[in-house]
C-alpha cells in the first residue's frame, strides 16, 4: 500500500474573495475548475509550487475553519512577498515557534488557516 499525496479541502462561500486571497495575494494559480459564478457551487483546484488545495462551496464537503500546516523553506521571502502586495485585511508576521520553527499564520476570508513553517537550522 503507498499514498502519494494530502489534499486539503477548504470550504469557502464567494468564489470572487477566494481568488482574491488565494490568487492574488498568495500567488496560487487555478488548476482546474468546476461550477461557476452564476451557477454554485464551485469547486477548484489551485496549486503554489508543490502545495494543492482544494476550494469548495459544496455543503457538506467540510466545515469552514479548518488548518493546513504547510513545511517549506524561504518562509522570510514569503513574508516579504504578502507583505509588498499591501492586501487590506491580513498583514501576518512571522514568529518563531516552541517546535522551532519560523512561521507565517494566515486566515482566508471563510476562517480558514494555512500556517506556513520552516525548520531552524541547529
Amino acid at each position: 500500500m503507498t499514498f502519494s499525496s494530502v489534499i486539503p479541502l477548504f470550504r469557502i462561500f464567494s468564489v470572487a474573495k477566494a481568488k482574491e486571497f488565494y490568487l492574488e495575494w498568495l500567488g496560487f494559480k487555478i488548476d482546474w475548475e468546476h461550477g461557476s459564478e452564476q451557477n454554485p457551487p464551485v469547486y477548484l483546484q489551485i496549486s503554489r509550487g508543490g502545495l494543492v488545495l482544494h476550494l469548495t462551496e459544496h455543503y457538506g464537503d467540510c466545515c469552514p475553519g479548518a488548518k493546513c500546516f504547510v513545511e517549506m523553506t524561504g518562509v522570510e521571502d514569503l513574508h516579504r512577498e504578502l507583505s509588498a502586495k499591501n492586501y487590506p485585511y491580513m498583514r501576518p508576521g512571522i514568529e518563531v515557534t516552541g517546535y522551532k520553527a519560523r512561521c507565517v499564520n494566515v486566515i482566508d476570508p471563510f476562517g480558514n488557516r494555512l500556517s506556513f513553517n520552516e525548520y531552524l537550522k541547529g
